[in-house]
C-alpha cells in the first residue's frame, strides 16, 4: 500500500499579534460569547491595524502554512487566520447581511443562544472578489497545493438572523449563487482543491436532501477543471476546549446522505470520525467519492498516539482504497493552540505515512 495523503479543514490557532478576535478565544467566556465579540469588533479591529493588517496576515498565513509542512501536511490551508470565524467573513462580502445590528436566536438545534448578523435584504454579491487576493498571498507561501475553505448555503443560513426571506429554500438558492461567484473567480486565480462547509448538512439531513446538495452543486457551477471539489461536514463543535458532553449531530446521518453525495460531483468528502468513530462499512457507500477521514479530534487536549492513528485508518483501507483516503482532523484545529495542533498533526503524518 502506499502512503495516503494528508490534509487539514480549515482553522488553525492564530499567532498572537493577527489583529482580528477569533471566535475560538473564550478566555473571557464561553465561545459564544467570544463570536460575539469577535462579530462586533472585527471592522473596528481592522481599521486600528490600518496598513499594517495585510502584513500581518500575510506573516500569520505563512507561518501556519509553515507549520502544517513542518508535520508533514500534504494539502494545507492559510488557517483561516484573516477570519474572525469560517461563517462570517465570507457573509462580510455579501450585500444584504447587516453586521452593525445583531439579531439574538436560539441556534445549534436549540442548543445556544447566539448574537447573529442579520439578513435584512435579498443576498446579492459585491463586485470585487476577495478570495483569490487571499488564495494568492497564501499560495506564494508553498509549492504545495493550498486549500481554500467557503461555508455553505446552509450553514451560513443556521448562522445569520433572517428578517427577509421567511423561506429557506430560497435564502439558500441565493447565498449558492453568491458563492459560486467568488468559487469561480478563485478557481480561474488557480486554486486546485476548494472546500464548501457544511456541518449543517450533519444537523439537518432532510433540508441537504431536499435542497442542500443541490445548492452545494451550484456552488461550484462553472469551475475550471483543475479544481477538486470537496465538502466538509462535521457533527459539531464545543464551547471550549475539553468540554465533555458537548451537543454533536447523529453520526448515522452520513448513512443517510453518503449515496447521494457519492453521485453529485463533490470528489472529496470530509467525515469526522475520531471524536466518536462510524461504522466503516460507510466507507463503502462512497464508491466514487475520496473520503478525508477526520483522524484526530479537535475538541480535547489529548493527543493521539501514532499506533492509534496507524490502526484507525489501517481498519479505514478495510472498506476503501487507499487512493481514495486522506487523512485529516475531525474539523478545524483553532481550540488546541499552535503547540498542541502541532503535536497531534505530526502523529497523524507520521501514521499515514507509514502504511
Amino acid at each position: 500500500m502506499s502512503a495516503i495523503k494528508t490534509t487539514c479543514i480549515g482553522a488553525y490557532p492564530k499567532p498572537e499579534y493577527v489583529p482580528i478576535i477569533d471566535w475560538f478565544d473564550s478566555s473571557e467566556g464561553d465561545q459564544n460569547m467570544a463570536a460575539t465579540r469577535a462579530t462586533l469588533s472585527y471592522q473596528q479591529r481592522l481599521e486600528e491595524a490600518g496598513e499594517e493588517a495585510e502584513a500581518l496576515f500575510t506573516r500569520a498565513a505563512a507561518e501556519v502554512i509553515a507549520d502544517q509542512i513542518e508535520c508533514g501536511i500534504d494539502i494545507p490551508t492559510d488557517g483561516e487566520v484573516r477570519r474572525e470565524n469560517y461563517i462570517h467573513y465570507h457573509c462580510r462580502h455579501f450585500d444584504g447581511i447587516d453586521f452593525e445590528n445583531l439579531t439574538r436566536v436560539l441556534a445549534r438545534d436549540a442548543a445556544v443562544y447566539m448574537e447573529l448578523p442579520t439578513i435584512a435584504s435579498a443576498i446579492s454579491v459585491k463586485s470585487d472578489h476577495f478570495l483569490p487576493h487571499d488564495f494568492k498571498a497564501a499560495q506564494a507561501c508553498t509549492d504545495r497545493p493550498i486549500k481554500v475553505t467557503v461555508p455553505g448555503p446552509i450553514t451560513i443560513a443556521d448562522t445569520t438572523a433572517d428578517t427577509h426571506y421567511f423561506d429557506k429554500r430560497a435564502l439558500c438558492r441565493d447565498l449558492a449563487n453568491a458563492i459560486n461567484y467568488e468559487v469561480r473567480a478563485l478557481s480561474e486565480a488557480g486554486c486546485r482543491y476548494i472546500q464548501i462547509d457544511e456541518p449543517l448538512f450533519a444537523r439537518k439531513p432532510d433540508e441537504a436532501l431536499a435542497f442542500g446538495i443541490e445548492n452545494l452543486e451550484r456552488c461550484f457551477h462553472g469551475i475550471e477543471k483543475h479544481t477538486t471539489t470537496v465538502m466538509h461536514m462535521c457533527c459539531g463543535y464545543p464551547s471550549f476546549l475539553d468540554e465533555e458532553d458537548y451537543h454533536k449531530a447523529d453520526r448515522e446521518v452520513y448513512l443517510r446522505l453518503a449515496q447521494t453525495l457519492d453521485d453529485s460531483i463533490i470528489q472529496q468528502v470530509s467525515i469526522e470520525d475520531a471524536h466518536q468513530h462510524n461504522d466503516l462499512a460507510l466507507l463503502e457507500l462512497f464508491q466514487q467519492t475520496s473520503v478525508i477521514f477526520g483522524s484526530l479530534a479537535i475538541a480535547n487536549s489529548h493527543v493521539e498516539s501514532v499506533d492509534q492513528i496507524r490502526d484507525r485508518l489501517r481498519a479505514a483501507l478495510e472498506h476503501i482504497d487507499a487512493e481514495r483516503l486522506i487523512a485529516a482532523p475531525d474539523c478545524g484545529l483553532g481550540l488546541l493552540g499552535r503547540e498542541l495542533a502541532m503535536q497531534k498533526l505530526k502523529n497523524m503524518c507520521e501514521a499515514a505515512a507509514s502504511l
